[in-house]
């Protein structure tokens, strides 16, 4: 097809660490007008559908396939709207479904250095409405001179270095589906896993809902690093079949066997254990002391190579609801100011403030730290 034929947009981009995941960020007056465009466009601009997205701006992983598209914000209780893209590696699918709150870290940034925001001396709280999950996440910023202050001392596992920590806090997070904190309406529930029997899960809505499982029910240990489980195709189907089942259960599909096609982001799947020894993925080794539980994520039908943010504010509002799956496996007397999540790549440390409110406790908010890093500014082009 010759270019006369084609469409060729020129679109004004930043590439940007957030957390431990990497992802473009566009303003979305800068996207098409016509909302229909935008899968076509991010495929293309990612490079999907190919493994190594070897002609576009995509990493390969799930985690560096990630799209933010951020504008001025009408609502009185935010700066920007923000609306995030998981744009599949190996498959023609963008998904909008559920955030991802590592790439939330960038988006104040970013709103900052595109003047969506004015920085303030010191730190700047940039207050972000995200148009998929319909919550509010304020953003604590370094900020000095009018600029966004990158570096810093703070480190977090599964990044190189250390920078400036970026406070995020997900205000009232229960309930992204519309659902509750408890979208089934108990703490735990039964799948029947085909080829496997009856398992115990804990499906939680906060910041992005997440099905949890004990980690020796599927015969896990806890301690598995992402390689290992990315090299087992049969441990990776059996938690995606869980995933599924799950996704049945919250009402996203009929049939559990295309949950990777038709809901690939969520419900988000984990597996947990007790506090334990192990080696992270650099062969650190992590002290049963230090971890309050151990916790595994599946993304996009891989293993995580650290930890979603949006997973462990989940994780955090799992372990205070009693008789869940997590707040089963978690260290008794933990505080849930600093609850110590042991990953495959070191340990998220989090908290969570909440109401006793009988069974089900009210969830005010979660917070954790990040740290974000601008890469690149340009213009991507893309031929439709």
């Amino acid at each position: 097809m010759g270019e006369d034929r084609m469409e060729i947009y020129r679109v004004p981009a930043v590439i940007m660490r957030g957390g431990t995941s990497k992802g473009v960020y566009i303003l979305e007056k800068d996207m098409p007008a016509e909302r229909e465009k935008w899968d076509s466009l991010l495929l293309r601009i990612m490079g999907s559908p190919d493994k190594k997205q070897i002609d576009g701006l995509g990493g390969s992983q799930s985690v560096t396939s990630k799209v933010a598209i951020v504008g001025p914000s009408s609502r009185p209780d935010a700066d920007v709207d923000y609306t995030f893209a998981q744009v599949s590696v190996d498959k023609p699918l963008v998904s909008y479904k559920g955030n991802c709150g590592n790439i939330s870290s960038g988006v104040g940034p970013f709103a900052i250095e595109t003047g969506l925001v004015e920085a303030r001396e010191g730190q700047t709280t940039v207050r972000i409405y995200n148009t998929n999950t319909d919550k509010i996440i304020a953003a604590d910023i370094r900020t000095e001179n009018g600029k966004v202050v990158y570096e810093g001392d703070f480190a977090i596992a599964g990044v190189p270095g250390t920078a400036s920590p970026i406070r995020l806090k997900f205000v009232d997070p229960a309930g992204t589906l519309g659902k509750g904190l408890l979208p089934t309406g108990s703490p735990v529930d039964v799948l029947e896993v085909p080829d496997l029997g009856p398992v115990e899960v804990s499906i939680v809505d906060a910041a992005n809902p997440l099905v949890f499982v004990r980690a020796r029910d599927l015969g896990l240990s806890g301690r598995e690093l992402p390689d290992e489980l990315n090299a087992d195709p049969q441990k990776l189907d059996l938690l995606e079949k869980v995933r599924g089942l799950a996704a049945v259960k919250l009402g996203l599909i009929e049939d559990w066997t295309r949950s990777a096609w038709e809901t690939p982001g969520i419900p988000k799947m984990t597996f947990v254990a007790e506090p334990e020894d192990y080696l992270a993925a650099d062969g650190r080794e992590i002290k049963e002391e230090e971890i309050d539980l151990l916790s595994r994520m599946m993304s996009m039908q891989k293993a995580h190579p650290s930890y979603a943010m949006t997973g462990a504010m989940c994780t955090a509002a799992a372990a205070v609801i009693p008789g869940s799956v997590v707040n089963q496996v978690c260290r008794k007397g933990m505080n849930p100011q600093f609850i110590r999540i042991g990953h495959g790549s070191g340990i998220l440390e989090c908290g969570v403030d909440y109401k006793e409110n009988g069974a089900v406790p009210q969830i005010q908010d979660t917070f954790g730290f990040r740290t974000a890093n601008l890469i690149m500014e340009g213009t991507v082009r893309a031929e439709l």
